[in-house]
């Protein structure tokens, strides 16, 4: 699915296969981290209101999320485990605090050993969906084809255009958030690369079902 696609059945169906996008990755716990990251990390940060904060083991278990979905990093896992808990709570509270000011939020986030902008936007996107994205590859290849650049800026650059995206796809009476449009974008992205495996896999295609090389003339 191109992200200038504006039909939200498409968008919506794209959504809908994410949890078995998640199970089709056949990744050690990911299944148990995608629920704790989306089911259960959520209600546990708005019930610390007015003053939510996230703890160092909950963001142990979001980075383990991240990583397992993406791209498996074990050094990031080490400095975030390793942090002390009154730093991770106290950075968390001030960027809560500072949203729906992204650009505030994530860099009160930064200082943190082993988080950057994408951590961060893992950490945002969980208490407040409807304002700030995760700054997942394929979502980010999909918004600004490129996937290479986490910056700060970077972020702002895609925050914004799913910000708009789900903001549009809304008014055809549907509901997005931005990390509903996050979602829907990974989970096409993984799904087209299983069908490209599976292709790629498939015995029905045979050396005869491929153009033929021609042989050069000498």
């Amino acid at each position: 699915m191109e992200f200038e696609c504006c039909t939200p059945s498409l968008w919506k169906e794209g959504l809908s296969s994410y949890s078995c996008r998640i199970e089709s990755l056949n990744k050690p716990n990911l299944v148990s981290l995608d629920e704790f990251y989306r089911n259960q990390l959520p209600p546990l940060l708005h019930q610390r209101n007015p003053n939510p904060y996230i703890t160092t083991s909950e963001l142990s278990d979001l980075m383990r999320w991240k990583l397992t979905r993406g791209k498996w990093r074990p050094r990031l896992l080490d400095f975030v485990s390793a942090l002390d808990e009154s730093v991770v709570k106290s950075a968390s509270e001030k960027a809560f605090q500072s949203l729906p000011d992204i650009s505030k939020a994530v860099s009160e986030l930064t200082v943190l050993k082993g988080v950057g902008p994408a951590t961060a936007s893992a950490v945002l996107a969980a208490y407040a969906p409807d304002v700030a994205p995760f700054m997942s590859d394929e979502a980010m290849e999909a918004a600004l084809g490129n996937c290479k650049d986490y910056s700060l800026k970077q972020y702002l650059l895609f925050a914004d255009k799913l910000q708009k995206k789900a903001k549009e796809l809304s008014a055809e009476g549907e509901t997005f958030t931005p990390s509903d449009v996050e979602r829907a974008l990974w989970s096409c992205a993984v799904g087209a690369k299983l069908l490209s495996s599976q292709s790629d896999l498939d015995p029905k295609v045979t050396d005869k079902t491929k153009n033929p090389k021609r042989k050069r003339k000498r």
